[in-house]
This record gives C-alpha cells, sequence and structure tokens, in this order.
C-alpha cells in the first residue's frame, strides 16, 4: 500500500531545505536560498524532490525574521491615538542588565537607532476609547483623514492602526480602516483589534506595526509560491507553520502573519519532541548549530515550553504564541579573532555564507570555527556538504597566521575550537538555570549542520546525560514540520474579576471565541478543542499564563474550578500559594487542533554478525600535546545497536559527528547516535 507524499521546506538566510516523506522513505533536498525572491528557491527544490503526489507542503520561513533584524523592512504607516505617537521609542522603558550604567546604550529600535516606524509616519489621531469600552473623545474624522492623506503623500506601502483601549472596542479602529480605504484604496491596512486584541498598548503596537510589515512581504510570497506550486502539480495544502510549529493554511496564516515570523527555529524543537516521543524520551534540551548562530530550546515531559510572547531583540515584542528559544551567537561561522592582549575570541560575527569562512575560499580572509574544526582534522576537506564544496586548507591556515596573538599555531587552534564550544555551553546552561532544570536529567539533541560535530565535546560542560543526533541533522527543523498539527487559535483580552458574579461574561467571551476559531474550522469534527486562560493576583503587574479553562457553559461552579486551577499552577511554578488573595482574569484563549499525519523514521536492522567497519583511520591535530589517530565511519553504513568507542567520526551528506575521546556512540532503533561518556554510553 503506497501512501501520498509529505514534504516540508524551511527556508533559512543560507540554505533552504526540502524533506519528503514517501512510504516511510525520508528524501532530502537542500538548495541556497535565493536572496532576491526566496519563492523561486522553494520552487526549484520541490520541482527537484516531485511534489505532483503530494498531499501536504508545509513551510517555515525566517525571511520576515531576517528582515526585521536587518531592517530592511517596507514603508509602514502607524495610526494611533493623539499623544502616543513615541510608543514604540519608549517600549517597556527599562534596560537590560548589562545597560545599566551605560550612557551611550540605545534600544535597537528607537529613532537614535534603528527605528522600525520613523516618526513622521507615526501620526496621532484625536480620538479616545476608555478603560471600560465608553468612548470618551469621539473620533475627529475630518483630522483623521488628513494625517491618513499625509501617510498617502509619503507613498507608504501599508498602514498599521492601534488606538489605546481599542481592544475592548473596536469602533474606532474600524472607522479609521474605512477612511484609509476610502482615501488610500488597496493599500495594506491592519488593525490591533483583530491582529492582537490584548492588553498592553506597546506589545499590541509593535506586534500591529510588525503584522502589517509581515503581511506585506509575505502574501505576495504567499502568492507567487500558490502559483508555483499548481503549475509543478500540486494540488494538495499549503500550510504555514507559526511560531509555536503549530500549522495553519495559507489563507488563515496570511490573515496574521506576524504569528508565522519565527517558524524556521519553532519547527526544530518540534521535530525534537516528536522524535523524542519514538525513542521513549521526554526530557531534551534542543540545539540547532548553524553557521550564525545556536538556538537552544527545552521539552519538558514531551512539550516544548511556549511562550505568549517572542522578543525579537531587547524589548522589540510580539504578542503571539511561540516556542521559547533562546539565540546564542556561536555557530560553524563564527569568526575568530585576537584581542589588544593577544587572546583568542570567538564571536559573536559571523562570516555568514558570503564570503563565508576562509576555507570556502569565496573572499573571506578571517578564521571561523569551521576553519579551526578542517585543521584539526574533524571535517574532510574533499568531502564537505556531500562533496560539493572542496574546503581549502591553506587558505584556513593563512587566516589563523594572520592572528596577531604570541601563540603558537596549534594553541590558536585549540583555543579556538574551545572557546567556540564554551560560547554554545554558555547559552545551553543558561536556559537550563532559567527554568530551574537539573542538566543530568536532560539529553542534548544535536542538529543543525554543525550540531553533531560541535556538540558532542560539550557533555562536561553542560552535564547533560548524553548527546542524541537524530536522522537527517543538517535538515532536522524541516522534518519537524512533518510532526506538527494544524491549529486554529483566537484570543481575547478583558479585564475583569475572577469569581462566581463574572460567569455569565466569561461564558460570552469562551462562547465568542468557539465561534471565531469554528469559522476557521469550517465542519471537522475531529477537531480537539482546547480553552486556557491568563490570571493574576490582584496587585500583581504580570499574569500566570496558560492555564486550563472548562469546556462547555461557564458557570459559578466552573469559575471555582478556574480559581482552584490557577492557584494549583502558580504553586507549580513559583513555589507559593495564596488562596485568600483575589483573582483578576486577563486574557481568554480558544484552541482547536487538527491531528495530522506524521513523518514516520525507518527502523534501523540489526547487524546478523560482527563490529561496524571503519572507512578510514584519519589524524585529529591541535587539540592535544601531539596528534591521534581517529576511526572515520559512514552513517549509511551503521546498524542498530552497533556501538562505536572514540575518538571517532561519523560522516553523512550533510552533517559529521564528532565522539570526542572518553566518549562511546550506540546507534538506536531509528538510526539515532547517541553519544555519552564512556563507561555509559550503552
Amino acid at each position: 500500500m503506497t501512501h501520498a507524499a509529505m514534504i516540508g521546506v524551511d527556508v533559512g538566510g543560507t540554505f533552504t531545505d526540502v524533506v519528503a516523506v514517501r512510504d516511510g522513505v525520508i528524501e532530502t533536498v537542500k538548495i541556497a536560498t535565493d536572496l532576491i525572491d526566496s519563492a523561486r528557491g522553494v520552487l526549484s527544490g520541490a520541482d527537484t524532490i516531485g511534489v505532483a503526489d503530494a498531499t501536504m507542503f508545509n513551510h517555515a520561513s525566517t525571511a520576515g525574521l531576517n528582515a526585521l533584524l536587518t531592517r530592511r523592512l517596507p514603508k509602514v504607516g502607524l495610526l494611533c491615538t493623539a499623544g502616543h505617537r513615541d510608543v514604540l521609542d519608549i517600549g517597556q522603558n527599562w534596560r537590560p542588565a548589562e545597560a545599566v550604567s551605560d550612557p551611550r546604550w540605545r534600544r535597537s529600535f528607537g529613532d537614535a537607532a534603528r527605528p522600525l516606524v520613523p516618526r513622521y509616519l507615526r501620526r496621532g489621531v484625536r480620538e479616545r476609547i476608555a478603560a471600560d469600552g465608553t468612548v470618551f473623545i469621539p473620533l475627529d474624522v475630518e483630522q483623521a483623514r488628513g494625517q491618513i492623506r499625509i501617510l498617502g503623500r509619503c507613498a507608504v506601502d501599508g498602514i498599521a492602526i492601534c488606538l489605546l483601549n481599542a481592544y475592548v472596542c473596536a469602533a474606532h479602529e474600524e472607522t479609521l480602516r474605512e477612511l484609509v480605504r476610502a482615501e488610500l484604496g488597496d493599500v495594506l491596512c491592519v488593525v490591533s483589534s483583530e491582529v492582537s486584541p490584548l492588553a498592553r498598548e506597546y506589545q499590541r503596537t509593535s506586534t500591529t506595526v510588525i503584522d502589517a510589515m509581515m503581511g506585506i512581504i509575505y502574501r505576495a510570497y504567499s502568492d507567487r509560491l500558490v502559483g508555483g506550486l499548481r503549475e509543478l502539480g500540486f494540488n494538495g495544502r499549503l500550510n504555514y507553520a507559526d511560531s509555536a510549529a503549530m500549522l495553519a493554511p495559507v489563507d488563515i496564516a496570511m490573515a496574521r502573519p506576524s504569528r508565522v515570523i519565527f517558524s524556521g527555529p519553532a519547527a526544530g524543537t518540534n521535530a525534537s519532541a516528536h522524535f523524542g516521543a519514538l525513542i521513549d524520551d521526554g526530557h531534551l534540551l534542543c540545539a540547532d548549530v548553524g553557521g550564525t548562530s545556536t538556538d537552544v530550546s527545552v521539552v519538558i515531559a514531551g512539550r516544548p515550553i511556549v511562550d505568549n510572547q517572542i522578543e525579537l531583540e531587547h524589548d522589540l515584542l510580539v504578542s503571539t504564541l511561540s516556542t521559547q528559544i533562546t539565540s546564542v551567537g556561536a555557530g560553524g561561522g563564527s569568526i575568530v579573532y585576537s584581542g589588544p592582549s593577544g587572546e583568542i575570541g570567538v564571536g559573536p560575527q559571523s562570516a555568514g555564507a558570503d564570503p563565508g569562512p576562509a576555507c570556502y575560499a569565496q573572499g573571506g580572509a578571517q578564521p571561523t570555527l569551521t576553519d579551526a574544526c578542517l585543521l584539526i582534522g574533524i571535517l574532510d576537506e574533499s568531502r564537505f556538504a556531500g562533496g560539493a564544496r572542496r574546503l581549502d586548507v591553506a587558505r584556513a591556515e593563512a587566516a589563523f597566521c594572520a592572528l596577531d596573538t604570541p601563540l603558537d599555531f596549534s594553541a590558536r587552534v585549540r583555543h579556538a575550537f574551545d572557546i567556540g564550544l564554551h560560547n554554545i555551553a554558555e547559552g545551553i546552561v543558561d536556559i537550563t538555570i532559567r527554568n530551574g532544570l537539573d542538566p543530568r536529567e536532560y539529553s542534548l539533541v544535536a542538529y543543525g549542520a554543525a550540531g553533531p560535530m560541535l556538540l558532542p565535546s560539550l557533555l562536561d560542560l553542560v552535564q547533560a546525560r548524553r548527546v542524541i543526533v537524530p536522522p537527517h541533522p543538517g535538515l532536522f527543523s524541516a522534518l519537524g514540520l512533518l510532526s506538527a498539527d494544524l491549529v486554529f487559535m483566537e484570543s481575547r483580552s478583558h479585564y475583569l474579576p475572577l469569581a462566581g458574579d463574572s460567569a455569565q461574561l466569561i461564558d460570552a467571551i469562551y462562547s465568542e471565541l468557539d465561534a471565531a476559531v469554528c469559522a476557521q474550522l469550517g465542519d471537522r469534527d475531529e477537531a480537539r478543542f482546547h480553552r486556557s486562560f491568563d490570571a493574576r493576583m490582584t496587585g500583581q503587574a504580570y499574569e500566570t499564563a496558560f492555564i486550563d479553562a472548562p469546556a462547555g457553559t461557564i458557570g459559578a461552579a466552573e469559575v471555582e474550578r478556574m480559581i482552584a486551577t490557577f492557584h494549583d499552577v502558580y504553586a507549580l511554578r513559583a513555589g507559593n500559594r495564596f488562596p485568600e488573595v483575589p483573582l483578576q482574569a486577563v486574557t481568554f484563549r480558544v484552541q482547536a487542533t487538527l491531528t495530522t499525519a506524521k513523518a514516520r523514521f525507518p527502523v534501523l536492522d540489526r547487524r546478523t554478525a560482527g563490529a561496524p567497519t571503519a572507512v578510514r583511520e584519519v589524524e585529529l591535530r591541535h587539540l592535544a600535546s601531539a596528534p591521534y589517530p581517529c576511526a572515520e565511519y559512514a552513517r549509511s553504513e551503521l546498524a542498530c545497536d552497533d556501538q562505536i568507542a572514540g575518538p571517532a567520526i561519523v560522516r553523512e551528506p550533510l552533517s559529521t559527528t564528532f565522539v570526542p575521546p572518553a566518549h562511546g556512540l550506540t546507534v538506536g532503533r531509528y538510526g539515532e547516535l547517541i553519544i555519552a561518556a564512556r563507561d555509559d554510553h550503552a
């Protein structure tokens, strides 16, 4: 019996990863991302792997995130309540710890730095909605019309509308949208009461502005993608992954494109959770090591940690559900440099894809962590990227020789390797401490092109149980897109006492959210509905999020259950319980999940006799006082339960796994490579 293919595509800043699963066989394609029009690269990969027999095409991209980080953004105007045009500059008005005493510090998105919306494009309109939803100052239509005309003369690509307290009453925002259409025609216009009907003015404003920008970036791209896939014979369903790696049909995703901004890194965490369930390991530290950075996340008891907002830069926020991910400025392309005293440092600056590491021979003159791995002997100069690129050892040597340091050559390479590892380890340890976790209870999942090469050497630093290198680690995030479910959700903020006399209002809110989700779903009885809410104790500044709420009609008894659940969750997360303190509800959510087919990993056969045979023996240099031998294996030749003692190297077309000395490797049921200290690696 044949099964229809499923396809996942993860569009990165350097490479576009395409993965297909057909009849249990995983096929992969990795191509360079087209930086002019990434849709062309996606369609090229889709054509190579074949899409005519696919029922699902699941898509994740960092195009919007990269546009924000580099400020290559469309021109968007903001209409806000008069007197509030500087809310984007003010942010939450706090500094990171390292900048508290720095008089030169400026936030990254203010007018003194790189504003998302320049001040002249932020126009105040005379109006005011009170916190209870009543009209305090009526909307001055003629004054608003004049502000819209100014934005029109400035030739904006889109307009974001965010008025004070619009999440309670959207009337003024809706009127402004009608005025924009009357004055400017089809220019993209988004309103906060639809994009982010949540409390907190700054977060709602930044989310609405970013949603408008993502709409301009992604909607034309999506149209080209849909048309191109149809020409290739694809008649299935195109889904976009959001920032929590939950899938949504393309039309629903593009209604709120700010949700897809962080989809690529989240897909890797989802892939780790799915694979962890297969191997019965639900406690995972997930590390995606790329060329520029390492994205670190956590899976606890089989579930990723999810936040209710993303912090893209310090204080630059998007209010959307997102997998909690910490990015560390350390990866294979991190630049090695010498400091004023001749000391060696690594990163966070990266050589990127262009010019890339010195050994790429594309004009890069500075040494990188990749160059260090080549000189050590972990990378093979003739078989890098499956033989698609030949590395230049002489250029790597010249780059390290050019460093201004009294250290000898071996010390330069060794210190670069060790410091790069410590930088990655610091990010992993930070996220474990932040979440109060004991790393000895967690496995470290190594993926991304450089993950298997670097992370096994971190076991002693981070004190994790073991390292797991999953199948196809270089394209593992794309595989995560084939392990996700379709999710439809709505949320709304409404400040009210969490008490029995609020039951009728709470029931009405959940009924409206249920109806909005059902409108997205259509007639799909198999969907699983889940309600949750955020609440806080009276006097608290921030709420406790994602507390389960009862299904069905909400009455006084159900509210009492919600109160009890809040105190249970708060005690679990904060370690204290204050049942005598009254509660205030803040945000209500409804989520509907449609289970989809998941990627299946083939089970490896066991070896009938003998032990795995090394392809050859290589020499590792610079890591110790003298070179030492290291056995090299081909991953495709390994069988279930094979065991290999380190030091060893395992090569596959798009990744290299390095097993350091005093460690051992065991091959798991699905071909995963399990690396641990030699005394307990089996």
